[in-house]
């Protein structure tokens, strides 16, 4: 039997070697469209902090890997797919026939539809190629402005303030990390964040982008030049930043770069036509398995079952994207398993601020919810309730047993009396958790 596994990020990787493991005599063909080995998008912010070298940023170090695994690789991007004749079109031309199709395609960064976003400071973090790129403009001092303070915008921001920038962040949405973070929750991370020293903008976007007009020296300068009167350079006569950066408040900023990290979206273009439902990502049910019998998908690309609504929702954490990949895998190799829903996980780092939360951290309608607030100490905390379950959990400082929290809601444990404990005293979780059970992720049938 073919196995062909689109995308050779994380997902794809797991998927690859979970597949060699169950079925040793397939044929597993392991596709990716850069110019890399498989590496992790999540270790380019250490790379950009100069942590490690381009090769640390590689899923597997070890020569050779994929060879003593007789999974064989191709690099190449698919741009059409039948599932009739199982054959998947590739960017060259080419035909390659499966038995069995994985789509592991993971995302790509949304570029804003703003004037001058494809200038050259204007850049994306998302590929090696990018973080080249970033890396030759982010000089120390160099003016920058990013624009997403989401998660991960906070990533790339925590390595450009690495790199000595002067950086202002500029956020849409009414506090920092708004899809993860409470109001409160967000609220603390941007006075974090401000009190590191940079500027944070909220309830603003960026209307336009111009090129500024090329910097000369002043008629004062030249003059100086002339008669050999040195000095310091004036202000007036510093380079003029490249950019000028208008908000939709009316300020207008002089940047050196510009870091585009307004989100991601699927990417699923190939799959028009096809009769593979789609969504805002690739429909799965629980053994990851499309709606075209034999095609299944995984990680940022799969759109799967929520662990309590039972709705799709795109979950794009590399977690998720592992478990899905396994459980697809051993689907693809005959093996029955089911993943237990998905769950909205996210753990950040901002400036040596931790924060996370869980599942449905915003609430549910019906529900009920406690909040812990230290202000001063920059700790938070907001459980969510739906009956006596603990269903989404936010967290700021708390790096202590803060998986418990994950552990409560991904097991879905019925908590009984200690529910009506943690409204009273929140902080008491990890006794929660010690006192109850929890259930597995996935049951293999």
């Amino acid at each position: 039997m073919k196995h062909i596994i689109l995308g050779n990020g994380p997902a794809g990787v797991i998927a690859a070697e979970t597949l060699r493991r169950a079925a040793p005599a397939d044929d597993i063909l392991l596709v990716g469209n850069e110019d890399a080995p498989p590496y992790s998008r999540m270790a380019i912010p250490y790379l950009l902090e100069e942590n490690i070298d381009e090769s640390g940023t590689y899923l597997r170090k070890a020569p050779g890997h994929f060879d003593k695994l007789r999974i064989r690789e191709l690099r190449g991007r698919a741009v059409a797919l039948d599932t009739e004749k199982r054959t998947v079109l590739f960017n060259d031309g080419h035909f390659e026939n499966y038995d069995r199709l994985l789509i592991a395609t993971g995302s790509h960064p949304v570029r804003p539809p703003i004037p001058g976003v494809d200038l050259p400071e204007v850049q994306t973090c998302w590929t090696l190629s990018d973080a080249r790129a970033i890396a030759q403009l982010a000089k120390p001092g160099a003016r920058v402005l990013q624009l997403g303070a989401g998660f991960i915008g906070c990533i790339i921001m925590e390595a450009l303030a690495a790199r000595g920038v002067s950086l202002t962040v500029v956020e849409m949405g009414d506090r920092m990390v708004p899809r993860m973070m409470t109001p409160k929750a967000g609220g603390m991370i941007k006075r974090w964040v401000e009190q590191k020293g940079i500027r944070v903008v909220t309830s603003a976007g960026v209307e336009r982008i111009d090129r500024a007009a090329s910097a000369q020296p002043s008629l004062l300068g030249k003059v100086a030049a002339a008669f050999g009167l040195g000095g310091e350079a004036s202000e007036a006569d510093a380079p003029a930043a490249p950019l000028k950066v208008k908000l939709s408040t009316g300020e207008v900023i002089d940047c050196d770069l510009v870091i585009v990290a307004a989100g991601v979206a699927p990417n699923v273009a190939f799959l028009e036509g096809t009769g593979v439902s789609v969504a805002k990502g690739v429909l799965v049910d629980d053994k990851l398995e499309t709606s075209v019998s034999g095609i299944f998908a995984a990680g940022d690309v799969a759109e799967a079952p929520d662990l309590f609504s039972g709705a799709h929702l795109v979950a794009a954490i590399q977690p998720n994207a592992a478990d899905q990949a396994r459980v697809a895998a051993l689907n693809m190799a005959g093996r029955e398993t089911r993943l237990n829903g998905v769950l909205a996980i996210n753990v950040l780092a901002t400036l040596g601020l931790i924060s996370s939360s869980f599942g449905q951290w915003w609430g549910a309608e019906g529900g009920q919810g406690v909040e812990h607030v230290d202000e001063e100490r920059f700790r938070y905390l907001s459980l969510q309730f739906k009956d006596d379950v603990l269903i989404g959990a936010t967290a700021i400082g708390l790096t202590e047993h803060v998986g418990v929290l994950r552990g409560l809601i991904h097991g879905r444990v019925k908590l009984g009396d200690w529910k009506d404990r943690l409204l009273t005293s929140p902080l008491q979780f990890v006794e929660a958790y010690v006192a109850r059970s929890q259930q597995p992720t996935a049951l293999v049938l």
